[in-house]
């Protein structure tokens, strides 16, 4: 195996399957069926996701939120996420808990480093919702704390493409993918990989990260055993 600890990023919109609000239960079972098999192989794993299938803060300070309230009104949206998530987790046989950069006693419990660590190496899969606990920052930021806090080996962004190309692959049939940048080669080129916050805080803590298609099948698992899926940015 090559990481043994991972922290993964999910989008919250690819909970809303093809609704596109809310959570599709199919594609959570999907998730849960993914992240059970890298925890079966010997994994420790750590997961954050966002809350966009349900709120977004910035979204909702164009509509007339105030920008502070809407960010902790998506941070509380990744916490539904994540207790969905450990639900399905749960029913699948696999230990789970979710801590929180919000204190919300008692759904969760707040995240502190040595408290998500010491679960992970008790082989429960550590959910950390609520963002960093603060406005301003996105999950993508979130994601980036909660992998080096936890000390994972890599931070696996799981999206619905096989990794970063040079313009959208989804609009522009002829794009380029990277199978491999430096974090120096992705900023130069101003490839949107993650904010800028998250990216910097990869970069000055020397997390990798990987960027995959968590939709296709296997491939979280083959990541974890070694296999070059996706993009590599380190």
């Amino acid at each position: 195996m090559k990481y043994k600890r991972i922290l993964l990023k999910i989008s919250g919109e690819s909970l809303a399957g093809e609704a596109g609000y809310g959570i599709d239960t199919t594609v959570l079972e999907y998730f849960a069926g993914e992240i059970k098999s890298v925890v079966d192989a010997g994994a420790e794993v750590g997961v954050v996701i966002g809350g966009g299938n349900i709120f977004r803060g910035i979204q909702g300070s164009k509509r007339g939120f105030d920008r502070i309230q809407g960010d902790y009104m998506g941070m509380l949206a990744t916490v539904i996420n994540s207790m969905a998530l450990q639900g399905q987790l749960q029913s699948e046989g696999i230990d789970s808990v979710v801590l929180s950069g919000l204190a919300i006693d008692p759904l969760c419990q707040r995240m502190s480093s040595q408290r998500a660590i010491d679960y992970l190496q008790k082989g429960c899969v550590a959910i950390i919702s609520g963002g960093t606990g603060n406005p301003f920052f996105t999950t993508d930021s979130g994601g980036a704390l909660r992998s080096v806090e936890i000390k994972a080996d890599v931070l696996l962004k799981g999206t619905r493409v096989d990794g970063v190309y040079d313009k959208d692959p989804e609009k522009f049939p002829n794009a380029v993918k990277y199978n491999e940048l430096t974090f120096k080669e992705a900023y130069s080129q101003n490839l949107h990989i993650m904010d800028l916050t998250a990216f910097t805080l990869c970069m000055e803590n020397q997390m990798p990260v990987i960027v995959f298609n968590m939709n296709k099948k296997g491939n979280l698992l083959k990541i974890v055993q070694g296999d070059n899926i996706g993009t590599l940015i380190h």
